[in-house]
């Protein structure tokens, strides 16, 4: 059975070290922690917080984006488990012992996602992805026992070492959204059924690790439209560029656009980056 001392977490840190601190806190004793820092500007602020919790920081000269600086992270890593962590997520008691205790009991299962609950305690279930056919969507209530399911939540995923490497890791072309997607497909395809693992608890106050203004609304809504038409193209989705244009759209004329400047900015980010050249496609 995995124990703690196999476990290695990596976090991708961009300008948070307001959150990073209560995600250190909460790591078991055993567990090593390897912060990639996307080229913030809070750096030192980061490297006196990671000093006091003995973990590692690999410094990127500019912001390669999520996936990218996950993979970097993953190449430090000498265990056997990787957990990829968010760092304004927060690990409940017992959470990895738990999932240790999963991945022993399920040792055909590609990767685990635990029960992710947000800051009110709501649980946050991924049941469908735009990469995925309907058929293939979660129906129903989010899962009150352990059961394979579709899809992994990036906030928190815990995986095998040699499963990730073996499908390559994230897809580092990726600069932002769906690529937690993009590898559930791939360590699926490759690996066996994801598990879900319902006593294994994160609480994820999502969003609170970048400021909440309209540039940086804008910012991630351009790559989340790049990053769908992208991967819905590599993983056979019909229609990509011209579903994801006709969204944008439908997003920049909400009538909730008047009442917000961060809505607006987001909706018209969005519509851009549907617009633009996007991802070149894997050759």
């Amino acid at each position: 059975m995995p124990s703690l001392t196999d476990i290695q977490i990596v976090t991708v840190a961009y300008n948070s070290t307001g959150v990073i601190g209560d995600m250190l806190t909460c790591v078991p004793e055993g567990v090593q922690v390897v912060i990639v820092d996307n080229a913030s500007t809070d750096a030192d602020t980061l490297a006196s917080l990671a000093a006091q919790h003995g973990a590692t920081i690999v410094t990127n000269p500019e912001n390669k984006g999520f996936g990218a600086a996950c993979n970097i992270g993953a190449a430090h890593c000498d265990r056997t488990w990787l957990m990829f962590l968010n760092p304004d997520a927060r690990l409940e008691p017992g959470c990895l012992d738990t999932l240790c205790a999963a991945a022993d009991a399920h040792t055909n299962a590609c990767a685990f996602t635990p029960r992710v609950l947000d800051g009110k305690g709501k649980q946050a279930f991924r049941r469908r992805s735009r990469l995925l056919p309907k058929s293939k969507h979660w129906t129903g209530p989010a899962p009150e026992q352990d059961t394979n399911v579709p899809l992994l939540n990036g906030a928190a995923i815990f995986v095998k070492a040699s499963n990730f490497n073996t499908v390559g890791g994230f897809d580092d072309r990726i600069f932002l959204y769906h690529e937690d997607d993009d590898l559930s497909l791939r360590l699926a395809a490759a690996h066996g059924p994801i598990r879900f693992v319902h006593d294994a608890v994160v609480t994820h106050a999502e969003g609170r690790s970048t400021a909440r203004t309209p540039a940086t609304a804008a910012f991630k809504a351009r790559h989340m439209a790049q990053s769908a038409i992208y991967t819905m193209d590599k993983h056979g989705q019909s229609g990509a560029r011209t579903r994801i244009i006709a969204h944008g759209v439908m997003q920049l004329i909400s009538p909730i656009n008047l009442f917000s400047a961060r809505k607006r900015a987001k909706a018209l980010g969005f519509l851009k980056g549907a617009l633009s050249k996007g991802i070149a496609p894997q050759s």
